[in-house]
């Protein structure tokens, strides 16, 4: 007996090393992406999708960030819905969450599906025939009991960017099951909530406002809005600054509706996207002043893109060639913003 008692507590004096960072009030930080990559599910690790490494954390936590938004896919995590989560892609996921904690860092694991699951060459929308709602509620449960006890999750991320969904409280009434079912097995980590409409911040009012009425009994809920500055704000950036029909205030423009929101309804939450072109100096000032207007107004984000094998995409500040890419100077002015009075 007195063997196991040792045991345990020196096995909670390894896990008090492990991660012993205090809360910060609102960190910035970043989408460390690769592991919602590809379309074979669940596909090959290493090949069709990647999850960021040990080297990518000690470069961003460098340059002074501490939150990291970690994308996985519903199909490889649990690759028969109803059943048991897949070990080796739990692993993956809990060695990264492990690593990160080992540098006092900080974890969103978010569901990167869209509200949707691919069931042979077609994705289903989360709440219908094809993929009832129970099937994601078993998942996260499952999902739930295995991280429950690591202490470096910022909130564990519903779903990203719901959209097109059969009616326009299909998203809540799909939310709402999922909160309480996880505040069954976990009433401590925060539980962060999507807009729908792709979490679109500037149609926040439109599409997402009646999410203020979820219930949770832990009361802590996130509220996740994206954003990005392109004309139809979906962050492909095909034309020029011109021809997108760009302003140096687009990005506070777009982001004030949520802002607003969070502040009228004291609400808690943060920009989980947004994202500028490398080949513009014009976006970096967008970029700037975006960021300057949430860090006064005490809200947060994690910029898109980090993460392996993103290559020349235009939107990554993952290094080439060990060189920072130009939209780090303006991520790096930006770490915490100020906790919003209420």
């Amino acid at each position: 007996m007195m063997k196991k008692i040792i045991f345990l507590f020196s096995l909670f004096l390894l896990c008090s090393v492990c991660f012993s960072q205090t809360r910060p009030t609102a960190p910035f930080g970043l989408n460390l992406a690769g592991g919602d990559f590809g379309e074979n599910f669940p596909g090959v690790y290493g090949e069709d999708y990647y999850y960021p490494t040990e080297m990518e954390l000690d470069y961003f936590a460098a340059k002074g960030f501490k939150l990291f938004r970690l994308p996985f896919k519903w199909e490889r995590i649990q690759p028969v819905m109803g059943g048991p989560l897949d070990t080796a892609e739990l692993k993956r996921i809990i060695d990264f969450i492990d690593h990160a904690a080992q540098r006092n860092l900080w974890i969103i694991p978010d569901m990167h599906n869209y509200c949707r699951r691919k069931v042979g060459e077609v994705y289903e929308l989360v709440g219908t025939s094809k993929i009832s709602t129970n099937s994601l509620v078993d998942a996260w449960v499952k999902i739930a009991k295995a991280l429950r006890y690591k202490k470096n999750i910022w909130g564990y991320g519903l779903m990203n960017e719901p959209h097109d969904m059969p009616s326009t409280d299909s998203w809540f009434q799909i939310a709402q099951q999922l909160i309480t079912a996880i505040r069954i097995v976990d009433s401590e980590t925060p539980i962060i909530v999507g807009g729908d409409a792709w979490s679109s911040a500037a149609k926040w009012l439109q599409f997402s406002t009646h999410l203020k009425d979820l219930q949770d009994p832990a009361n802590k809920i996130i509220y996740e809005a994206h954003v990005y500055f392109d004309k139809d704000g979906s962050g492909a950036y095909k034309y020029s600054f011109e021809e997108e029909e760009a302003t140096e205030q687009i990005g506070v423009n777009r982001v004030k509706p949520f802002i607003d929101w969070l502040a009228k309804h004291k609400k808690r939450g943060f920009v989980g996207e947004y994202g500028v072109p490398d080949d513009d100096e014009r976006w970096l000032e967008v970029l700037d002043k975006m960021l300057a207007y949430m860090q006064q107004n005490g809200v947060y984000g994690t910029y898109w893109a980090a993460g392996p094998r993103w290559g020349n995409y235009k939107l990554a500040v993952e290094p080439i060639n060990g060189k920072d890419r130009p939209q780090l100077k303006i991520l790096a002015r930006y770490l915490e913003a100020s906790e919003r009075t209420k």
